[in-house]
């Protein structure tokens, strides 16, 4: 990798941050298509993302950040403007310096749900769909859903935060019929599971497999390419189920879309088997 007076240099922040993989792949695009670009990593203490943003994004050699845990909701007060996902679900995961230097944010993480789910084959049309979990991804999903056909959106989670997700969400209008509701996946056909739940082997599994109705897709957004508890437990009962790895690959064309790169991110959508390669090593 060269490194010269006009790289133009993008930072992911988190706390923590050493495990992600952004770098990684993002370098690996980088060298192969010949930019002359650097993502680094930068551990970012809760708390100081937008004052992050704002001071670092000041200068003309740092083109953008990437965002993680716990910085997507926290980076908005440094923000100008924001796309509409972003302003559904109330957080970033990507932040540019506009042209006329403030700053702007994205978020990519319902994007990548859908095209994941398009990978799979999995149609959305007139579909009853079940959302475990209204954190930040379930959020980001949510948002994301509302341009979708599908029929309904049901949304569990702990306390009330579904139904605060879907107060604000059906401030938006039109969509979807939307409400909050228990984990039971009766009369549902996709459910979507978008809690922490799996990321530990002693945890439970987020909703009751016996009650899954024959012929429902389920898709299970933690980051893993290998089963998931709840992957396991729908095969045994010949439930078809997929992982949440292939959404991190979904999201990469729009990243390079969103930070200036549309002929990379033309080519990265014609292909992604490298792009896969990277995230399942």
């Amino acid at each position: 990798m060269h490194i010269s007076g006009q790289t133009r240099v993008f930072m992911v922040i988190g706390d923590p941050v050493a495990q992600v993989r952004a770098p990684v792949l993002f370098n690996r695009i980088f060298q192969q298509h010949d930019i002359d670009a650097v993502l680094v990593p930068a551990h970012v203490p809760a708390g100081r993302a937008a004052s992050f943003a704002r001071e670092v994004l000041g200068s003309g050699s740092i083109a953008g950040l990437w965002a993680t845990v716990p910085h997507k909701p926290a980076l908005l007060p440094a923000l100008s403007g924001i796309d509409v996902h972003g302003r559904r679900a109330g957080s970033v995961n990507a932040v540019r310096r506009a042209a006329d230097g403030t700053l702007e944010g994205a978020l990519f993480d319902g994007l990548g749900l859908v095209g994941a789910l398009a990978h799979h084959g999995i149609a959305l049309a007139g579909r009853r769909v079940l959302l475990l979990g209204a954190g930040g991804a379930g959020a980001a999903i949510a948002a994301a859903l509302l341009d979708t056909p599908i029929a309904q959106l049901s949304i569990h989670d702990l306390g009330d935060r579904a139904r605060r997700l879907v107060e604000r969400l059906q401030s938006e209008g039109s969509g979807p019929r939307l409400h909050a509701a228990s984990a039971d996946p009766a009369g549902h056909d996709l459910i979507i599971q978008a809690t922490p739940l799996g990321m530990n082997p002693a945890d439970p599994l987020p909703l009751d497999v016996e009650r899954i109705e024959p012929g429902t897709q389920v898709f299970d957004i933690l980051m893993k390419s290998a089963t998931t508890p709840l992957m396991r437990a729908c095969a045994a009962r010949g439930i078809e189920a997929h992982a949440g790895f292939e959404m991190l690959v979904q999201q990469v064309p729009a990243y390079l879309e969103f930070f200036g790169l549309p002929e990379v991110a033309r080519a990265m959508r014609a292909d992604l088997s490298g792009v896969r390669q990277v995230i399942t090593a």
